[in-house]
């Protein structure tokens, strides 16, 4: 993991393509400003990881039913 230090109005760019700016500082929040293609999906984590729980429970049940329906 890179850790990096910036302050308000500053920014880091990824892949040359993805700006992340610091919006706003306020106790011990950040708010962040993320500017990407829009081919570029961008989700906070815990929304991330219930998408993927939600497609791999998807994928269980169409392997069980394509199993029923060989049987």
């Amino acid at each position: 993991m890179l850790a990096l230090t910036r302050k308000k109005s500053e920014s880091l760019v990824i892949n040359n393509n993805i700006e992340i700016t610091i919006l706003e500082i306020r106790g011990d929040q950040v708010k962040l400003g993320i500017s990407a293609p829009k081919e570029v999906p961008v989700y906070r984590k815990e929304v991330y990881l219930q998408i993927q729980k939600e497609n791999e429970e998807a994928l269980k049940a169409e392997a069980i039913a394509a199993l029923k329906d060989l049987f």
